[in-house]
């Protein structure tokens, strides 16, 4: 072994419609995610389908990916943040257990 040291955290992904990331990201700024990642245009099947992955009109109107990666105890409020958009539209969540090697880069920093 290297030297290194993991460190668990979790990696929450959320597949949206593009004219949802503002509220997705927005909420995970909110809860001080030190960042996350977006994939634009994704295809895939599941209970509405098979969504196809193309530009249509805009990037809005394609689905998207965003994941990121927070201690555990961040879970919950984006959880809650989450209920009221999935509550009215379609989309999907995972949450999965990791381990990261640089945990200073998941944790921000205190004011």
């Amino acid at each position: 072994m290297s030297g290194l040291i993991l460190h668990p955290m979790k990696e929450i992904k959320i597949i949206i419609e593009g004219e949802h990331l503002k509220f997705v990201s927005d909420l995970l700024d909110k809860v001080k995610a030190t960042g996350y990642t977006v994939i634009n245009i994704i295809s895939g099947k599941g209970h509405h389908g098979f969504h196809e992955g193309h530009l249509m009109f805009n990037d809005t109107a394609s689905q998207v990916m965003v994941f990121t990666v927070v201690p555990a105890e961040k879970v919950e409020p984006i959880l809650s943040g989450l209920g009221p958009l999935f509550d009215r539209h379609s989309g999907a969540m995972f949450v999965s257990d990791v381990a990261v090697s640089r945990r200073d880069r998941f944790i921000p920093e205190k004011p």
